[in-house]
Formats: C-alpha cells, structure tokens, sequence
C-alpha cells in the first residue's frame, strides 16, 4: 500500500491517510473544502464544491491519476437543497466520466462544512 500525501494538497485533520493506492486502485478520504494554501473553509456550496474538486485534483496528480480515472464518488451534504447547484458544479468536473455516485444529507460535517466528498479511482 502506498500512502499519498501531496505537497500542495490540504493536511488531514485527523489520524489518516489523505489517500491510499492499492493494487491499481486509489482511495481519496472525505475531503472537504479548505484552501490547502490559508488553512482556511470555504463556505457557498458552489465555492465549496469547487475547492473539494481542485484539491483532489492535487491528490490525483501527485499520485499519477486524473478525474477521467474517478469510479465512484460519495458526497455527504449537510442540505439537500444544494443538490442542485451541487450538481452543476459536479457536471463541470466530471460530467463526461459519470462515476457511479451516493449522496447523502448529513447533520454535520468536520469543522461545519457545508459538504465533504470522497473518491476511487482506478487505473
């Protein structure tokens, strides 16, 4: 197994990798929107969707995939009323991949996020 932190991406804020490779497979932790450069959240579902979608893309880069190589997404929402501009912005990123996908409402994120997101990608 292959531990995957990258140099510009986001620091885990808890005891974990923030992504793992196996056997031709990654596996992107729950990411959720901080400005990897400030430290700082990124509130606006819109925004926020965004900045989880750049800093993954940092994650894949560093470990020699893209977004075309993305199976599955998991995306945890504190409000099912941003499902639709969610979805937009997911559209932009990953609307010509179509990975299988789960969304959830949740009642509460790390450090009162809006939305907290993790991926697989496979080579």
């Amino acid at each position: 197994m292959r531990r995957i932190k990258p140099k510009r991406g986001p620091e885990a804020i808890g005891p974990y990798s923030p992504a793992v490779e196996k056997g031709g497979m990654l596996f992107i932790s729950g990411q959720i929107p901080v400005d990897p450069e400030t430290g700082t959240v990124v509130k606006g579902i819109e925004p926020a969707t965004r900045r989880i979608f750049e800093n993954v893309k940092i994650i894949l880069k560093e470990a020699g995939y893209s977004l075309q190589d993305v199976v599955k997404v998991t995306v945890y929402l504190k409000n099912l009323k941003d499902f639709e501009v969610f979805n937009q912005v997911y559209a932009e990123y990953l609307g010509d991949v179509k990975p299988a996908r789960t969304t959830v409402e949740v009642s509460s994120l790390p450090k009162g996020v809006e939305i907290e997101m993790d991926f697989i990608a496979v080579k």
